[in-house]
């Protein structure tokens, strides 16, 4: 079970990471690697507890979901809420695209 949600997490990290730009991309891309373990979890812990502190300027919201992201890869219990929170994220992108089209025209 935990090996088929590592496979679907890594595809939607992927399919997320063809949309980055390249210099994001390959960020992400090299602290997706295994042999970067010993860094993500510590960099996912950190931001987790920078993004509690959002009310300050340089940190933000935006670490939390990062972080929860980056240990997703090596905590096996947060692949699947992980994978299904990008899904819903894609999803709600989409619908805000297109009612945004529909509005224009």
């Amino acid at each position: 079970m935990s090996d088929r949600e590592a496979a679907k997490l890594n595809r939607q990290l992927d399919q997320i990471e063809g949309q980055l730009p390249d210099g994001v991309s390959r960020v992400l891309r090299w602290l997706r690697e295994p042999a970067t373990r010993w860094m993500r979890i510590p960099i996912g812990i950190l931001l987790i507890i920078a993004g509690i502190f959002s009310i300050l300027p340089v940190l933000g919201l935006w670490m939390l979901p990062l972080g929860l992201l980056l240990l997703a890869q090596d905590v096996p219990f947060l692949r699947r809420p992980t994978r299904q929170a990008l899904v819903w994220i894609q999803r709600q992108w989409i619908r805000w695209k297109r009612l945004r089209r529909r509005r224009r025209a």
